[in-house]
């Protein structure tokens, strides 16, 4: 009798110890549940953002969103402060949280061997000789004055006289593309070689110019010359000369 008594005593004990047990789980379940669906506010991309997209770019295509709390990637952005003249690294699409790793800095985009086009501007190309370029010593990144030369009755206007007078100053170059070099034994020696050895084949020069210089450059490309100079950021600039053969001499 007592057996069963405390038998029966050690069963009810254990049945209250389980549920208590299965509820003190069953609540910290709750809890947990509840703490991943706590919102939090995140940037959250509306349209899409292109690859290269500016800093002013993204923040017209971003909306401040809460989302639960386990749904944000790590790395999601709150705000657009710290991130100045970033821009997106890849193609950011409409629902995805913004992330900060997204966003770089524009070097970091560019083509090797380029440099990245200012905001606003836009790139022409042209095909020049050696002797045209600075002898090949052009790099991208450099800035250079453009002379134009037309010759006498060019561009159709048969009573016109040759003439020639650096039109653009300090414009950018954003690349340089050149003929294969022989390969050097080592990279002293292809520096050296650079800057020593003549050049062959032509060089495709790229520029950063606005949309009415593009028009003019390929004008002058088109029915005149074109020569570079070297021209840093110090170089002086006189006032804008048309050179003839009179002027020439004097």
């Amino acid at each position: 009798m007592k057996t069963r008594l405390l038998g029966g005593i050690v069963a009810l004990v254990l049945a209250i110890v389980g549920t208590l047990l299965l509820v003190s789980f069953v609540q910290g379940s709750e809890a947990r549940a509840q703490k991943d669906l706590q919102p939090v506010d995140v940037l959250v991309v509306q349209t899409q953002i292109p690859s290269g997209a500016t800093l002013d770019t993204i923040r017209s295509s971003v909306k401040l969103t809460s989302l639960p709390t386990a749904s944000v990637p790590n790395g999601a952005l709150k705000s657009l402060d710290g991130v100045q003249g970033k821009v997106a690294a890849t193609d950011l699409m409409p629902g995805e949280p913004l992330l900060g790793a997204r966003l770089v800095d524009p070097n970091s985009l560019a083509a090797p061997g380029s440099v990245p086009v200012p905001a606003g501007m836009q790139e022409i190309s042209v095909q020049l000789e050696a002797q045209r370029v600075v002898g090949g010593r052009i790099a991208a990144g450099d800035t250079v004055g453009i002379v134009v030369l037309f010759g006498a009755g060019s561009g159709g206007d048969a009573a016109s006289g040759a003439t020639s007078q650096e039109v653009f100053h300090k414009v950018l170059v954003t690349s340089v593309q050149r003929s294969q070099s022989k390969a050097t034994n080592s990279t002293s020696n292809s520096q050296e070689q650079a800057n020593t050895e003549l050049p062959t084949g032509q060089l495709l020069v790229t520029f950063a110019r606005s949309d009415v210089d593009s028009a003019k450059l390929a004008f002058a490309a088109e029915f005149g010359k074109l020569w570079l100079t070297k021209e840093p950021a110090s170089a002086a600039e006189s006032a804008p000369v048309v050179i003839k053969k009179t002027e020439l001499y004097r």
